[in-house]
């Protein structure tokens, strides 16, 4: 099986360079302030994402957003099927989430049941004031009702086919292939 790449890392940045002025975009004329976006990754690859486009933010506007982790693995509903899946450690800016803009942000969006367990994990926390998604890639194929609001690539794909986002924090390199 041969890969093809169809992001590489001058795409990368600019796509989450979009996706951070459009969460800004988002915000202005809400009643939430800048202080009050939160920016949780999904690990592991939406984690070091989501501290990228919060770099971002702060670059444009400082103050702007806190960022932090989720991990949904205990709320995953195909624990029997992948019972090895480590949890990574959830780590939630002081102040909580409660009355705030909680964005996630994830590397693939397929299915949805990641972000089905995002959202379990959410209510666990807190009452987010409003809840949106970015993703890097959205690939379709969805199989519940979720859509992402901030998306760097929509890339139709097959259902055999699989995404693979590498990121040079723990790959080596910044790129995305489908294979």
């Amino acid at each position: 099986m041969t890969a093809r790449i169809v992001l590489q890392q001058a795409d990368i940045a600019r796509a989450l360079t979009r996706i951070s002025h459009e969460i800004l975009e988002s915000q202005r004329g809400s009643s939430a302030a800048g202080s009050d976006l939160i920016l949780l990754g999904i690990p592991t690859r939406g984690v070091l994402l989501a501290r990228r486009i919060g770099a971002l933010l702060q670059s444009i506007e400082p103050g702007t957003s806190t960022v932090g982790a989720l991990d949904v693995t205990m709320y995953r509903d195909d624990l029997a099927k992948n019972p090895t899946r480590a949890p990574s450690p959830t780590d939630i800016p002081p102040g909580g989430i409660d009355g705030k803009t909680v964005i996630l942000v994830d590397d693939v969006l397929y299915s949805g049941r990641t972000i089905r367990c995002a959202l379990d994990a959410l209510s666990d926390l807190g009452r987010p004031r409003a809840v949106r998604l970015a993703v890097l890639v959205d690939r379709g194929h969805r199989e519940l009702p979720i859509r992402a609001d901030f998306v760097g690539k929509n890339l139709p794909t097959a259902v055999e086919e699989r995404i693979f986002v590498r990121m040079t924090e723990t790959d080596g390199i910044d790129e995305v292939t489908i294979e």
